[in-house]
């Protein structure tokens, strides 16, 4: 990826969805101190939107308690949001706008594998600290990673083998229904090594393209497989789409699905009865709250800031990576990259869903991965009573890929 040049066209695109979303054009009081610039690049039109907008909200409550709490000596944070249209030369050149024009301290965001590979060519060619929100398994390895690097989203191999060693057993044929880019493949490939060891066949996978409209020509072909499992590698409307087909087509009956990441957005968009009794993972579920005091607090927070609302997924992921930046800013006395990038490296933080730290070699964050599965509507005790939660597997360095694996020499 070049680094490029903005044209006129596209920087007064981007001023305006700048101005649309908040961020640049506010003006500080004559003498106020600078305020610390964090650039939010994330898709917040197109298909994956209802996320993106998740994230920009729980980000925003995370900016908001951090200055109400007096900021870093009274210089207060704010939010950039920059849309980068699921588009990785888009997030490139928002990127390079934020840290070039806008002088961005930080930046944190994006919501596609591909994107964020993309974002952090750019920050990690101007040495700038970037917190990832989308999950990835490539951001982690040494061919991509920097010392500015970290990623606090969960990734393709820790979900795979949560949802897996749930559901696959020795001798059970899994077939596969895979988005053909990166997320996809990621997810298959994690699924396929989870398989492995546990002893699962492989009945037969059928790649799509990404954004596909229908899959009633996948479905018959995915049935003939005759598989105990069906497990559907894929995100956002892709995800209910699909589901909502093979409903249709009567695989449930047959075969029981799974997902590497069972999105809330989705549930809602497709409905109890399409999605009943699926299983996948999760970086959080707010009912977290039940057993968790920092998911309780978050909850509450953020019912407070958006009417009773309460956070989601794909949410969390925005709240908990400028939270942990802040709290690593705090702990830093400064803005200085270096400093924050030590403090980051050392921190311990729980801010929604128990401890997390981010591993010395590759900055991925170490979590726990909720087991979740949704709820029959009969179930439910209101409408964002979605899921129950079978299992939390704890975090441990011991469920990542080996730093060695990755590349990292120690």
């Amino acid at each position: 990826m070049g680094q490029g040049t903005l044209s006129r066209r596209t920087l007064v695109a981007g001023m305006a969805v700048a101005g649309a979303l908040g961020g640049i054009g506010r003006a500080r009081p004559a003498g106020a101190a600078e305020t610390i610039r964090i650039g939010f690049p994330t898709p917040v039109t197109g298909p994956f939107g209802a996320e993106a907008k998740d994230q920009v909200r729980s980000a925003e409550l995370a900016i908001k308690q951090f200055n109400d709490a007096g900021g870093l000596d009274g210089r207060i944070a704010e939010l950039l949001v920059r849309d980068d249209k699921l588009n990785p030369g888009e997030a490139a050149t928002r990127t390079l706008e934020l840290i070039e024009k806008d002088r961005a301290h930080f930046i944190v965001g994006a919501l596609s594998s591909a994107v964020q590979l993309s974002v952090n060519e750019i920050t990690r060619s101007r040495k700038v600290l970037y917190v990832s929100i989308s999950q990835s398994d490539t951001i982690n390895e040494a061919k991509d990673f920097s010392r500015t690097t970290f990623h606090e989203a969960l990734n393709p191999h820790m979900t795979t083998a949560a949802v897996a060693k749930h559901t696959f057993k020795k001798g059970v044929k899994v077939a596969y229904l895979v988005a053909d880019y990166a997320y996809g493949h990621e997810m298959l490939r994690g699924f396929k090594r989870a398989a492995a060891a546990i002893g699962a066949e492989t009945a037969g996978e059928i790649l799509h393209p990404f954004g596909a409209a229908d899959y009633s020509t996948f479905m018959p072909r995915l049935r003939s497989m005759r598989p105990d499992i069906l497990c559907i590698c894929n995100f956002g409307r892709d995800q209910a789409n699909s589901i909502k087909q093979a409903n249709d087509f009567g695989l449930k009956k047959v075969a029981r699905i799974v997902v590497p990441v069972l999105l809330h957005n989705q549930r809602l968009a497709a409905g109890p009865d399409a999605f009943e009794g699926v299983v996948g993972a999760s970086n959080y579920y707010w009912r977290l709250e039940d057993t968790v005091p920092s998911a309780k607090a978050f909850n509450d927070a953020f019912r407070a800031a958006y009417g009773g609302a309460v956070p989601t997924d794909y949410g969390a992921y925005g709240y908990a990576a400028v939270r942990s930046l802040l709290m690593a800013l705090k702990a830093a006395g400064s803005t200085d990259t270096g400093k924050v990038v030590d403090a980051l490296e050392t921190l311990k933080y729980d801010v929604a869903k128990g401890p997390e730290h981010y591993r010395a070699c590759d900055h991925q964050a170490v979590q726990s991965v909720l087991v979740i599965e949704a709820k029959r509507k009969s179930e439910m005790a209101s409408e964002a009573d979605l899921f129950k939660i079978l299992e939390v597997e704890p975090g441990s360095e011991a469920a990542l890929r080996s730093c060695d694996e990755l590349g990292h020499r120690a």
